[in-house]
């Protein structure tokens, strides 16, 4: 993937220096009213560039993330980066063996592939269940969810309610634009995933991930069998609900050349 160096843009950096500075105030203010603070992590982009906000502010918030157990070898690659760059501990939470056991044995290692439902099934076992374990005793959670990323997360608030775990839900960057995103984190040389640079802007289970090309919504390639409405893993629930009368998905703007089919 090519990217414009941001470094000759004066008007980008004063930008990002900007929306950098709010973030983390946003940042502190929650820890402030909330005194168990939990950031999921799913280890894409966006997520690195809240890491390094936290750790850069020294922020008292836990970061975990959820490893599914058919995550890509680049995000275990990234895992280890993060511990060394940062020196941040990172709380990794597993699917509980015996559900999983017992689905894969009735449906197959691969019936994400045959319905929606059975995707969002195993999303449910290797996802929303750790993340239940993971809110556990928490107050408040972070994502790194952006409004742009697709129809089902238009309009996304910086601040809501999480119904299902009955606590406060924050989102700060949800008005950031991905060529914001990757200023910064080229500016303030941030590691990231190395999918990024083979067109992969929205990364999961190595299955159900694949490349984008230019022009498509930055998370075509997430469940891309599926309908664009369908393509949430239940840990944002409510988000696809009213996706079919939402705008055209955004599509990536900083991305150059052709990508592989």
């Amino acid at each position: 993937m090519k990217r414009a160096d941001p470094s000759g843009d004066a008007a980008l950096l004063a930008r990002i220096a900007e929306r950098a500075d709010e973030a983390t105030a946003f940042l502190r203010r929650i820890t402030d009213e909330f005194p168990a603070v939990a950031f999921a992590s799913s280890l894409g982009v966006e997520d690195m560039l809240l890491t390094d906000l936290i750790a850069r502010a020294r922020l008292p918030i836990t970061i975990f993330t959820l490893d599914t157990g058919r995550l890509p070898e680049e995000t275990y690659a990234l895992m280890a980066t993060q511990r060394q760059h940062y020196g941040l501990p990172l709380q990794v939470y597993f699917p509980e063996h015996v559900a999983l056991e017992a689905w894969v044995g009735e449906h197959g290692v691969n019936a994400f592939y045959d319905s929606v439902e059975q995707r969002r099934q195993c999303c449910r076992l290797r996802k929303v269940e750790p993340l239940g374990r993971a809110l556990a005793g928490q107050q408040a959670w972070i994502t790194g969810q952006r409004a742009e990323q697709s129809v089902t997360r238009a309009g996304l608030p910086l601040r809501e309610h999480d119904a299902v775990h009955g606590i406060a839900k924050f989102n700060p960057l949800a008005e950031w634009s991905e060529r914001e995103v990757w200023a910064y984190v080229d500016t303030h040389h941030v590691p990231y995933n190395a999918l990024h640079d083979r067109f992969f802007p929205s990364i999961g289970c190595a299955p159900c991930t694949r490349a984008i090309t230019p022009g498509e919504d930055v998370r075509a390639g997430r469940w891309w069998w599926e309908n664009a409405e369908a393509r949430e893993c239940g840990l944002h629930p409510g988000q696809h609900a009213d996706a079919s009368s939402a705008s055209a998905p955004v599509s990536s703007p900083i991305r150059e050349g052709k990508a592989p089919q």
